[in-house]
């Protein structure tokens, strides 16, 4: 076989890898990988109102509302596992509110939260994932997302510092919150 043979083959091999390894990429990014879209949003929770069997003083409760087809959940579902698992044996019910109309089932570690057929004011909610809290004595402590950008864990979470201000019997208001991150819109 000649070098010039040999050159036009292996130029070839080349050229069909790097074709092959292009695809690759395209069928991995295009399935695996979802952009995140950064936006500013408003959480208002002035409307929220707890269903009456929940309403009134009682535990601090936790209410996480879900999106099934949100891909901005992934990145918080770890973080209110471990929100469970830190503060439910401490006074504390943790619930969810799945988008109407969505289907979809949590995550195993999440299979503890108690279901809420419809939350009252919950339909004007701006985007998901999104989380309230309600006081000890039934008021809205907090409402908006488990924290800003597009990670959500401890580190740079809302929720940990409101909790433990809660627990240790401190009063917190901040149902209305501005943040930055992932969101889905909740509405329609």
């Amino acid at each position: 076989m000649s070098n010039r043979v040999k050159c036009t083959l292996m130029v070839l091999v080349l050229v069909l890898s790097a074709i092959v390894l292009w695809q690759a990429y395209a069928t991995f990014q295009s399935r695996y990988l979802r952009p995140f879209d950064n936006q500013t949003t408003l959480f208002n929770g002035s409307a929220l109102r707890l269903p009456p069997e929940l309403a009134g003083p009682g535990p601090i409760r936790v209410v996480h509302f879900w999106d099934p087809a949100c891909p901005c959940n992934v990145g918080n579902q770890q973080h209110l596992g471990d929100l469970i698992a830190q503060f439910a044996g401490q006074g504390v019910t943790f619930h969810v509110v799945q988008k109407a109309g969505s289907h979809g089932q949590l995550p195993a570690n999440l299979s503890s939260l108690q279901p809420i057929a419809h939350l009252p004011g919950s339909e004007h909610l701006p985007a998901s994932p999104a989380v309230a809290i309600w006081d000890r004595q039934g008021n809205l402590a907090y409402f908006g997302p488990y924290s800003e950008g597009a990670v959500c864990n401890a580190s740079n979470s809302f929720i940990e510092p409101i909790m433990k201000a809660l627990l240790a019997g401190r009063k917190v208001s901040a149902s209305n919150t501005l943040a930055l991150g992932c969101y889905c819109p909740w509405a329609g």
